[in-house]
């Protein structure tokens, strides 16, 4: 591929949002050794990429411009590097690129060990959007004890925002490990989270929603939270003695408030995460896509040459499920 041009969306400066993104022709690029090559089928746009545009990582992750974002792809290998070996041109592939880079385009590079076979039964979008939203889920309910493999404590699980791409992988891992969930959403979409498997779910701008208020009473174990702006307060009152909070809209405030209740005599606690790449657990995340376990539902699918009404939406945040990108 050498010498060879690819369409991409890129932006040269932080901030200015959908009208910072511009079309351009860039070289197809080459994998290092420990990489490999991929023709994209289908990208998945995350809350996390318009944040780095508007600059949220900064401070611990400058961005180097001009930067073409997103991070979840899928595709089709058409080069390995030297050093390879789990893989070879032809084989079709679920990925997480490096440092949030490269996915708004035609091709990108992935390292070996941050790429998955991608089984038949898993379609290019299904597994793009496993990606980022899929493992910060499973690592969140990981966080606060959540077992997904069925063998661990029964717990009563609260999760917001849970038609969003976190939030509908959240409820679904939860009980794949046996728990009983009670979900929040809006009321288009308490019909759609109740088929993930939720227990109880209820709309977010309701007096019980808002108070975040069991239906049966019960009280929460654990809560993956995915949205800003509720207060620890709402959370306490509704928490086991021993409950936890996992706030996935990290920022140096929620890093400040956890650091202090680690400190408190509270056994209520409030745990922060940020999201780790890891290519077993992606493995596993697509091996239960693959047998029907865990189902990715696309919100809306765009082609590159509309990129930027994919990214214009994503800002929005009333997407149910996954937004996807096919070249």
């Amino acid at each position: 591929m050498a010498g060879k041009v690819m369409r991409a969306l890129q932006y040269s400066a932080y901030g200015g949002g959908v009208a910072g993104l511009k079309h351009v022709e860039l070289p197809v690029p080459s994998p290092k050794k420990d990489e490999v090559l991929i023709k994209l089928e289908a990208s998945a746009i995350n809350p996390i990429d318009w944040k780095i545009q508007d600059g949220v990582m900064k401070p611990f992750a400058p961005s180097k411009f001009p930067h073409v974002p997103v991070t979840d792809i899928s595709g089709e290998i058409l080069e390995v590097g030297s050093s390879v070996t789990k893989f070879k041109a032809g084989d079709k592939v679920v990925a997480m690129t490096d440092n949030f880079y490269g996915g708004l385009a035609e091709f990108a590079v992935a390292k070996e060990k941050l790429t998955v076979n991608r089984p038949e039964q898993v379609s290019a979008a299904e597994g793009a959007g496993l990606v980022a939203a899929g493992l910060a889920a499973y690592q969140a309910l990981g966080a606060v004890g959540v077992s997904l493999d069925g063998t661990g404590k029964t717990k009563n699980v609260l999760i917001t925002a849970a038609s969003g791409g976190v939030g509908h992988y959240a409820v679904q891992l939860a009980k794949l490990g046996g728990h009983h969930v009670t979900a929040t959403c809006g009321a288009r979409n308490l019909d759609f989270v109740r088929s993930l498997g939720a227990d109880e779910v209820i709309d977010y701008k309701t007096p019980e929603g808002a108070a975040l208020k069991s239906p049966s009473g019960k009280k929460y174990d654990a809560v993956i939270n995915c949205v800003e702006g509720i207060s620890w307060s709402t959370f306490t009152r509704n928490m086991s003695d021993s409950g936890k909070v996992v706030y996935l809209p990290a920022n140096f405030g929620t890093m400040l408030s956890s650091l202090w209740k680690k400190l408190t005599f509270s056994r209520k606690k409030m745990v922060v995460i940020i999201l780790s790449p890891n290519g077993n657990q992606l493995d596993t995340l697509v091996g239960w896509a693959a047998e029907g376990k865990l189902k990715t539902t696309v919100d809306s699918t765009f082609p590159l040459s509309k990129a930027e009404e994919a990214w214009g939406k994503c800002i929005e945040s009333h997407a149910t499920g996954k937004i996807i990108v096919e070249p």
